[in-house]
């Protein structure tokens, strides 16, 4: 195992379209991104000792659903799950950046900003990406990267959805 050294400037980003052989892959950073989540809702694993993730294999069969790879030097540092269709307001149009992910030993870097451009960039028309209200990490995160993207300021809007508070980013990408 390396330590990466806090001052190393990130070098070359990649999004990469995962395909169905890399499936197990995203499955496992899944399982890092689900943990995550365990500290602000009550997550357990089953009995095999994972999280799961049920809609991981809709992303190989739904043509409106696309998994990517992040990478760093070729090395994987997360991944992002987007699918066609929102989740707040149920208009097909709209992009949902449904999960995003990047290790924690590549936070801070500039890559979770750098993948995000690069996923908006390709995909142009309106988005919206889901924040839980409780995780203010991510808030600011994403506050940080839409308004960069925009070149405007941006807030959040808070919508409940089953129960479930977020905060809802809304942006249009050309």
């Amino acid at each position: 195992m390396r330590v990466r050294d806090a001052e190393t400037p990130p070098g070359r980003i990649e999004v990469i379209r995962a395909t169905r052989e890399q499936e197990p892959v995203l499955a496992n950073l899944l399982e890092l991104y689900v943990h995550d989540f365990s500290e602000f809702l009550e997550l357990k694993p089953g009995p095999d000792g994972r999280f799961g993730y049920k809609n991981l294999p809709l992303y190989w069969i739904e043509p409106e659903r696309h998994p990517f790879l992040i990478t760093v030097n070729c090395e994987l540092a997360g991944f992002a799950l987007v699918k066609r269709g929102s989740q707040i307001s149920n208009d097909d149009s709209v992009w949902d950046m449904a999960e995003f992910f990047v290790l924690r030993g590549y936070r801070r870097h500039g890559i979770g900003t750098k993948a995000a451009y690069e996923i908006w960039r390709s995909s142009p028309g309106r988005w919206e990406v889901r924040v839980m209200e409780v995780n203010s990490a991510a808030h600011g995160f994403w506050e940080c990267a839409v308004g960069e993207f925009t070149g405007e300021p941006v807030s959040s809007v808070r919508v409940e959805k089953d129960g479930e508070c977020w905060r809802l980013f809304s942006f249009e990408s050309r």
